[in-house]
C-alpha cells in the first residue's frame, strides 16, 4: 500500500481510503452491519488504514461500525476522518432534503454548523467511534445560515482540546476555500471526482494544488457505475440513491460500458479489474492525494485496496485520457 502526507502535516493516510457511507447503509438500501465490519478490517489487513465515515452516513450507524472494526487496533496505527455539520435531529440551518433512515422512517436533512453543534457533533462522533480524537474533522456541506468564523472558531476550540488533529473541508469551491483559509489552517478538501464526473478539473483542484490543499475524493468509481458490472435496466434495493440518479439510465450505463471496453484490454495487461483500473488512475491524476472507496463486503474491500499495485506508464495514463475525453465529448 501506498501512503501519502495531508499538505504540510505528519498525517498520513493510505493512498486507497476506506470510504464507510455504503457501510452505513443509508441511501444504500440498508446494510449488512456485520458484513461491514469484516470489509473495514480486511481493508486494514491490507494496508488500508484510514476510513472516512460521517454521522450522517446511517444515522450514527456507520460511526459505529467503524468504532466497532477498529476496537482491538492500536489507535496510533489507524486514521479516522469524520465529518460535521448534516443534521437530522434539529431542524436548523439550511434545509438540504427530505430522506429516510434505515428503517424506512422519514427524516429531514440540514446542513448546519453552528459553533454549539460543532462541538456536540464532536463530543457524538468521538462516543460513536470509540476514540479520544480524531485525525481529520470536516465540514460536510456549506451552510449559508452561519459565518464560517463561528464554524471554524469551534474546531479551533476541538483541535486546541486534543478531541481533534487537522481541520479538514467537504465541497467546498475555490472562493470557498479561499475565504476559509482566512480562518483557519485547512488541510484538505473532500470533492466528488471521477473519469466521468470531472468538473473540479476547472477551478478547485487547481486552487488546492496553487495552496498546498491535499485533495480528497469521493465516489472515484461513480457510486458502482465505472466498475463494469451495471447492466442495462439496472435495478436497486429500495431506499438507494441510484435508482434517480442520471448516471444510472440505461443510456448512461451502455455509453459507459462501452468506454469501459476500450480500457479492458488494459486491465488485462495489467492483471486487474476495470473498477482497480480506474481508481490507480483516480490516484495518478494531478492534484488527488486520496481516493475514497467504499466496500459492503471482505471482498469488494480486498479488490478495492490491491488497485494500489498496479503501476501506470505516463504513455498508458495517456491513453486512459483520450479515451476519457471521447467519452465526454
Amino acid at each position: 500500500m501506498e501512503y501519502r502526507k495531508l499538505a504540510y502535516t505528519d498525517l498520513e493516510l493510505s493512498v486507497i481510503t476506506f470510504g464507510a457511507w455504503a457501510a452505513g447503509g443509508w441511501m444504500w438500501g440498508k446494510t449488512n452491519r456485520q458484513a461491514a465490519i469484516e470489509a473495514i478490517r480486511a481493508a486494514y489487513h491490507l494496508g488500508v488504514t484510514s476510513i472516512d465515515t460521517a454521522p450522517i452516513y446511517g444515522q450514527g450507524e456507520s460511526e459505529r461500525i467503524v468504532g466497532e472494526a477498529i476496537r482491538g487496533i492500536s489507535r496510533d496505527q489507524v486514521r479516522i476522518l469524520t465529518k460535521y455539520g448534516m443534521r437530522w435531529d434539529l431542524a436548523k440551518g439550511d434545509f438540504a432534503f427530505k430522506s429516510q433512515d434505515n428503517q424506512g422512517h422519514p427524516i429531514d436533512i440540514y446542513k448546519y454548523a453552528g459553533k454549539e453543534s460543532v462541538i456536540r457533533e464532536c463530543e457524538d462522533s468521538l462516543r460513536r467511534l470509540g476514540t479520544d480524537y480524531i485525525d481529520l474533522y470536516q465540514i460536510h456541506w456549506p451552510d449559508s445560515t452561519t459565518p464560517m468564523s463561528e464554524t471554524f472558531e469551534a474546531v479551533e476550540r476541538l483541535i486546541q482540546q486534543g478531541k481533534v488533529r487537522y481541520a479538514g473541508v467537504c465541497n467546498y469551491d475555490a472562493a470557498l476555500l479561499e475565504d476559509a483559509d482566512k480562518l483557519i489552517g485547512l488541510v484538505s478538501d473532500q470533492i466528488p471526482y471521477s473519469m466521468v464526473n470531472r468538473g473540479m478539473d476547472r477551478e478547485t483542484i487547481p486552487y488546492c494544488i496553487r495552496n498546498n490543499k491535499s485533495v480528497i475524493v469521493y465516489s472515484p468509481l461513480e457510486r458502482g457505475l465505472l466498475t463494469g458490472k451495471m447492466t442495462s435496466g439496472q435495478t436497486f434495493a429500495e431506499g438507494d440513491h441510484r435508482q434517480a440518479n442520471p448516471f444510472f439510465t440505461s443510456k448512461s450505463i451502455n455509453k459507459t460500458n462501452n468506454f469501459l471496453e476500450k480500457l479492458r484490454p488494459l486491465a488485462e495487461e495489467k492483471k486487474a479489474t476495470l473498477a482497480q483500473l480506474v481508481i490507480r488512475w483516480t490516484i495518478e491524476h494531478p492534484g488527488i492525494t486520496i481516493a475514497l472507496v467504499g466496500a459492503r463486503n471482505a471482498e469488494q474491500a480486498i479488490q478495492n485496496a490491491k488497485a494500489a499495485d498496479i503501476d501506470l506508464e505516463a504513455e498508458e495514463i495517456e491513453f486512459i485520457n483520450q479515451q476519457i475525453d471521447l467519452l465526454l465529448q
